[in-house]
């Protein structure tokens, strides 16, 4: 037996390599048929982001004064809400050589249907009084109340007559419409600077919103 290994130990080195590869190659067949497969790869398109745009606002309109005095050209002229009182006399040219520009306030903001007058150096400036009218018949009869102020479209001297609404917060109001644009409702007139609730209450039944 010890003869015959020796005379054919290559082939029984091959034999033997043989049966090890046998064994091995069902081993990895059948590893690699249980596997589990990779999942599938999945490529979804981004949405892309959409900002929301937003509301356009409201440009203020432009507003018309009259401009007299000792101007070059005097007359009613066409400007910015923004603009100011030396904008105004620009526009109409100018003031003249003998102007007296030290009672004017040149840098007080324009409203619409303002007038600006130009006094002449030495001038006296005298107010015009209302003409008195003859009490017509039926004049002692108890008036009719008076009608509410619309907010959204008085000029700066029907806010004035409103009560603890004087010329500089009549101002403001006129100022805050023209750059947010019209009151929603007439508490809203709170939203102006210098006016509070103590002084709504003084003017809650006499202003409207149209």
């Amino acid at each position: 037996m010890g003869t015959w290994l020796a005379k054919h130990k290559e082939l029984v080195a091959a034999l033997a390599v043989a049966s090890l590869a046998l064994g091995i190659i069902p081993g990895v067949v059948l590893f690699a048929t249980r596997k589990p497969a990779p999942a599938p790869i999945v490529i979804q398109p981004l949405t892309p982001f959409v900002s929301p745009s937003r509301a356009p606002t409201a440009t203020p309109l432009p507003i018309r004064v009259y401009v007299s005095g000792a101007v070059a050209r005097p007359g009613v002229y066409t400007l910015s809400w923004d603009d100011r009182v030396e904008q105004a006399i620009g526009a109409a040219g100018g003031a003249i050589a003998d102007a007296d520009l030290l009672r004017v306030n040149l840098a007080e903001r324009l409203h619409d249907e303002q007038q600006i007058y130009v006094p002449q150096k030495d001038e006296v400036v005298t107010p015009v009084l209302p003409t008195a009218v003859p009490n017509p018949p039926g004049a002692n009869m108890p008036s009719s109340p008076a009608a509410k102020i619309n907010i959204n479209s008085a000029s700066a001297s029907e806010l004035d007559t409103l009560p603890g609404i004087g010329p500089v917060l009549a101002q403001r109001i006129i100022d805050y419409r023209q750059t947010h644009g019209p009151f929603g409702k007439p508490e809203d007139v709170k939203k102006v600077s210098g006016i509070g609730d103590t002084t709504f209450e003084r003017i809650r039944d006499l202003i409207i919103v149209e």
